[in-house]
């Protein structure tokens, strides 16, 4: 048998990113998702997780924005970079991102900010350095 190789704390939210300072002085966000998986998983493997538990993003269409929330070396604080995006039942660039590839260390949080079903995709943010 084999065991994981890290606890991936996920951070969810219905419409818009958590702020870098929700995740100050040692707090973070109140819905934590807690996923034990490898640092080859998949934006898409991420986001069946999420489904499997949060019902309402099942639906076709529902976009998943992630974005990995990490120290800020140089201040006493975090800061939060975009990774990528899926959408619910819709292949995307980004579905075979890992998190190795968007340079996920072990101690990061993973935010993921979640859009319902719309008629058009929501539009590309730059990249946040906060």
């Amino acid at each position: 048998m084999q065991t994981c190789p890290l606890l991936l704390r996920v951070f969810l939210s219905n419409g818009r990113h958590h702020s870098p300072m929700e995740y100050n002085r040692g707090n973070v966000p109140s819905n934590e998702l807690q996923i034990y998986t490898w640092m080859d998983a998949s934006l898409k493997e991420l986001t069946n997780l999420v489904k499997e538990v949060n019902p309402d993003s099942r639906r076709k269409g529902t976009y998943f924005d992630f974005a990995l929330v990490f120290p800020d070396v140089r201040t006493p604080g975090y800061r939060m970079r975009d990774i990528g995006s899926t959408c619910s039942g819709q292949k995307s660039t980004d579905d075979s991102k890992t998190l190795s590839q968007s340079r996920f260390q072990i101690g990061d949080y993973l935010d993921i900010a979640i859009f319902p079903p719309q008629t058009r995709a929501p539009p590309r943010r730059p990249q946040r350095h906060y």
